[in-house]
């Protein structure tokens, strides 16, 4: 029920690495909208609120890095060798 109404909960199938994705880009998306947040983040690494709304939305594309290889994608790389 909690996820039909709240989207980012996840469900029991949800990898480590998505939820974490989740976590960080609710995060930037928290930043950029609370004017508030994004000037205290921008006065400590000495930015314009701009570039620091830039610098946010930027890292929400891939907060956490790239995915990792999932086992059955690298078992079937290992078959084609």
């Amino acid at each position: 029920m909690a996820q039909a109404k709240y989207v980012g909960t996840g469900h029991a199938d949800l990898t480590r690495f998505e939820w974490a994705v989740n976590i960080h880009r609710d995060s930037y998306a928290s930043f950029v909208g609370h004017h508030a947040l994004v000037s205290y983040l921008a006065l400590a690494e000495n930015e314009s609120v701009g570039r620091q709304k830039y610098t946010c939305l930027q890292r929400m594309l891939q907060p956490c890095g790239l995915p990792p290889v999932k086992a059955e994608a690298a078992a079937e790389e290992e078959e084609a060798r």
